[in-house]
């Protein structure tokens, strides 16, 4: 494997793209998880159950979402991914603030849809024009930095969530026109949704890259989809391991973003405030802590020899979390449910960057988009659309019961994390074998 790191912009200017895709994709999980605070007034409001509420948060969001991707991926290989990515992050943000305004269930479903619309947009082009901005030895922490968006993001849609809920209940707004007729949870969602405009301008000092080509299929000035088919029917043991193998630790780490602030209320019968505090501390400093420390790890096994670190990573991640994410929801007192909570979402996260960096780097460069694009389809339909409702599934369809939310919890954490494990697991090698073929040349 050869790179020329003199190919590359400055380091200042890819640092500022780091910098603005970091702060759009910390948004964008604030703006489509925030509903996992408000599990509650949500459900009152429309008077549905745990699996219909599911649906709002991942079926509508994710119907788009993902088949999205896989158009927008083939743009941003081939047009400018930085107004792919403004245009995406203005549409999101304004569907999120109008999904405080709608009054039924089909209009608060169709708002979430468009949410889902605009934020297909951003991590395909963001992980293409990452790979085109750092050389290959640095971006396993460019995207470690942009990984930390999930867990920055979602941490503070618990703590930002919980607090803005509770301070616009508790505030009159007799008198001022169309908000005094809005609910706390509405208004949440509104306030929200409006500092994605911020990023819009900051996108506007964004470079568009030159492409920098990886392999001999790069130097083609085009390259159609059939194309990018048989790159991944040839190499279907690594990128088959990588999308589904995801896809699994996506459906426990999604379902339980969604359910861990019911859980704690529900279960040890916590303040929704206290709980999404809680929870938001674990995620911003346990998560984030746990997807630099993947890129650490990595860095560690590659010295020593293991030229698939950065997939070794997730495999081991997958290994050691089964144990403990099926015991957490079960203990008998909140203090070591939310203390066993800290050491599995540290763990979890310090999968994702690397394992990104991973596929990114035996990609090539004018297919990173559409691959990124083809691995957030899995993650999203697995995790997005199917973790939050089949925790939801369990909880009203087996079990029967609200308060039987903890059992859901431990049994998808059971089921799915052996089933990560083992695909990427026999695929190391292969991913070996393939890494050894890449070349690092401008285009």
């Amino acid at each position: 494997m050869q790179e020329n790191q003199s190919q590359y912009p400055p380091s200042s200017s890819a640092n500022y793209v780091l910098f603005v895709m970091l702060i759009a994709y910390i948004l964008s999980f604030i703006d489509r998880n925030i509903m996992s605070v408000l599990v509650g007034p949500v459900r009152e409001y429309f008077d549905i159950t745990d699996f219909q509420f599911s649906l709002l948060h991942g079926m509508a969001f994710t119907l788009f979402y993902i088949f999205l991707g896989l158009p927008i991926g083939w743009m941003a290989d081939r047009y400018s991914r930085k107004w792919i990515i403004t245009t995406g992050v203005f549409f999101w943000s304004l569907m999120t603030c109008l999904c405080g305004t709608v009054k039924s269930f089909g209009g608060f479903f169709t708002t979430r849809i468009g949410v889902g619309v605009g934020e297909a947009s951003l991590s395909p082009s963001a992980y293409s024009i990452l790979g085109d901005y750092f050389p290959p030895q640095k971006l396993r922490w460019a995207t470690s930095v942009f990984a930390i968006g999930i867990t920055l993001g979602s941490g503070l849609s618990y703590k930002v969530g919980s607090w803005m809920y509770q301070w616009l209940g508790e505030q009159d707004f007799s008198g001022i026109p169309i908000i005094e007729n809005l609910e706390a949870w509405q208004l949440t969602f509104i306030g929200v949704g409006l500092p994605g405009f911020i990023v819009v301008l900051l996108m506007l000092f964004v470079r568009e890259p030159k492409r920098i080509a990886t392999s001999e299929i790069d130097k083609a000035p085009d390259i159609p989809v059939s194309e990018l088919i048989k790159y991944l029917r040839t190499h279907w043991q690594v990128y088959g391991a990588i999308l589904i193998g995801i896809g699994m630790m996506a459906i426990v780490g999604y379902g339980t973003l969604v359910w861990n602030v019911e859980f704690l209320m529900r279960t040890y019968d916590i303040s929704r405030l206290s709980a999404g505090s809680t929870m938001g501390n674990i995620f911003i400093i346990g998560g984030t802590a746990g997807t630099f420390a993947g890129a650490v790890f990595a860095g560690w096994l590659q010295k020593r020899g293991y030229t698939d670190a950065n997939l070794r990573v997730m495999f081991i991640a997958a290994l050691i979390l089964v144990i403990p994410a099926a015991a957490a929801p079960l203990m008998p007192t909140a203090d070591l449910a939310i203390s066993l909570t800290w050491l599995v979402v540290f763990v979890h996260y310090t999968h994702f960057g690397v394992a990104m960096a991973a596929m990114q780097i035996v990609t090539p460069s004018r297919m990173r988009a559409q691959v990124s694009a083809l691995l957030l389809f899995t993650t999203n339909f697995f995790g997005l659309m199917l973790g939050g409702s089949a925790i939801a599934f369990f909880t009203d369809y087996i079990f029967g019961n609200d308060d039987q939310l903890r059992y859901s919890l431990s049994l998808t954490a059971i089921v799915f994390y052996p089933i990560a494990a083992i695909l990427v697991g026999l695929a190391l090698k292969h991913y070996r074998t393939l890494l050894a073929t890449m070349t690092f040349e401008q285009k």
